[in-house]
């Protein structure tokens, strides 16, 4: 390969790495680009990659949808849900209710993040049962629904489930019971 190819190659992976997104909402909390590792095993000197601050935290994000308007949405674009029983105050949604509604984990040492449109003073965070903690907005702890498999669904509104009813939260904090 041409030595002007090879720098280009090198210079893609390069600019590429330092695109990679650090937010994450998984619950694992990694993150990672394989463009550095490609940058990293390129044979052609290349400048050293521009570090990245690590950040410590989920991001929240907002979304209209048809049904019900702008509610808030994890990183991916994926519905949040209250659940009722929750009372505004602490998880209750555990064990098999956690698998059909996965609450919105904040990995160990991380903060919540958020968006312009959201009001950072709502965010924060409950001890979870189960263990580490879980995303609140306006004192509600957050959710997703596994039955909502692309972004931007909300099949889970207004939905008896586990024991209580389920709900979308807009950004003002206002839980919306229509649907």
């Amino acid at each position: 390969m041409p030595r002007t190819s090879i720098l280009a190659v090198a210079g893609v992976a390069l600019l590429l790495a330092g695109c990679g997104s650090s937010n994450s909402s998984s619950s694992s909390g990694s993150t990672g680009s394989s463009a550095g590792a490609a940058a990293a095993s390129t044979s052609t000197p290349a400048a050293p990659a521009p570090s990245t601050p690590a950040t410590n935290s989920i991001s929240l994000s907002v979304r209209t949808l048809p049904t019900v308007g702008v509610v808030l949405t994890n990183a991916e674009g994926h519905t949040l849900y209250t659940f009722a029983p929750d009372q505004h105050s602490k998880v209750t949604c555990v064990s098999a209710c956690a698998t059909v509604w996965p609450p919105l984990k904040l990995a160990s040492g991380a903060s919540p993040a958020a968006p312009p449109q959201l009001n950072a003073k709502l965010l924060g965070s409950d001890p979870d049962p189960a263990g580490g903690r879980v995303i609140t907005y306006a004192g509600w702890p957050l959710y997703t629904y596994e039955a909502d498999s692309a972004a931007g669904q909300d099949n889970g509104q207004a939905t008896e489930s586990s024991g209580g009813q389920w709900y979308v939260i807009a950004p003002s904090g206002k839980v919306i019971t229509t649907g």
